[in-house]
């Protein structure tokens, strides 16, 4: 990547764990070509500014209570950030631009593809709109391909047809199918849309995966859409690495992990907001066991929808898991 000295670039994450990790990445990969960076964000889930003093942080308002933080309905919390965060965006971005000199004016806009309703604030102030697709390229082709898979009966997904074959998707079939829980299946599909939409409308797709790793799906969107793609990752192997963790980080792991061997750990984690069946969960779990390879996997507070997810485990796996057993190997954490 080219060198660029005198240009500024505004970056916009969405405020969730998965999302603002490969923002700051991208933050830092860009900043180390020259660019200068400034970050606007929520308050709700803000980075940590200190871990970046060589970043400009700029909060906004339109924060949400306490009671809409919690909402588990990520189709519904993600409707609300994009109406919340509108106006107080528009005006922070404004003034970022009126406020811009000569030597170094704002280049560009780049924000998550979650984020769908910056691309109508781009357009309106002339700035072109760069998006951050913090997902795959699969799941992107699936996502546009909505509207089809449901006129198909594909959508919304029925416990009878799990092991139907997607003809038009191979080798998927229904049960792969990306699911979101929500109680509002027609929002989701309205959001969707959306996003859909406003990233074909953008300047450019940057995209934290590689050609070697997806190569259909990016070619397949390379002939279906007008606007560039940057298929540019992996973020994490081009900056030292930081933290933008939103929380407190458990580093109680290393000392099992420094006792494997090299690239033997199968290592599981759903993120910050999926939220899975006990049967799921048991399933998982047994699955890990059974595998007789080392595990570390990741349990938070509301990954499983019960709020006595160790109770439901049976009391051999977790006798097991800290005994001699088959299981010595896996660590829950």
């Amino acid at each position: 990547m080219e060198q660029r000295k005198g240009r500024r670039l505004v970056l916009f994450p969405l405020p969730f764990q998965g999302h603002i990790n490969p923002m700051l990445q991208l933050a830092n990969i860009l900043h180390s070509k020259g660019f200068s960076i400034t970050v606007i964000h929520t308050t709700f889930n803000s980075p940590d500014a200190s871990q970046y003093p060589h970043l400009t942080f700029c909060p906004i308002k339109g924060d949400l209570s306490e009671s809409e933080a919690s909402i588990s309905d990520v189709v519904s919390l993600l409707v609300l950030l994009n109406v919340r965060c509108s106006d107080p965006f528009r005006d922070c971005l404004s003034g970022l631009l009126s406020e811009a000199s000569e030597e170094e004016p704002v280049a560009c806009l780049i924000s998550d593809a979650g984020f769908f309703f910056t691309q109508g604030v781009a357009n309106r102030l002339g700035l072109p709109r760069f998006v951050l697709r913090t997902g795959g390229a699969c799941s992107f082709v699936v996502f546009a391909a909505f509207p089809f898979l449901k006129d198909k009966g594909y959508l919304p997904v029925q416990e009878s047809n799990l092991e139907e074959l997607v003809v038009e998707f191979p080798p998927l079939k229904v049960k792969d199918l990306p699911v979101v829980d929500t109680k509002k299946p027609e929002e989701l599909y309205q959001l969707v849309d959306r996003m859909i939409n406003e990233t074909k409308a953008s300047s450019g797709i940057i995209w934290n995966t590689f050609q070697e790793l997806e190569e259909s799906a990016l070619t397949k969107l390379g002939k279906e859409l007008t606007t560039r793609m940057y298929p540019i990752g992996p973020f994490h192997n081009y900056c030292p690495a930081s933290s933008s963790s939103l929380l407190e980080q458990d580093r109680s792991s290393i000392a099992w992990l420094n006792k494997q061997e090299p690239r033997s750990v199968v290592y599981v984690s759903f993120g910050s907001m999926a939220a899975i069946s006990e049967a799921d969960f048991l399933e998982i779990a047994w699955g890990l066991a059974n595998s007789k390879r080392p595990f570390l996997w990741v349990v938070r507070p509301g990954l499983v929808r019960s709020n006595k997810w160790l109770v439901k485990l049976p009391d051999r796996f977790l006798e097991d898991l800290n005994g001699e057993d088959t299981l010595s190997n896996g660590l829950l954490n």
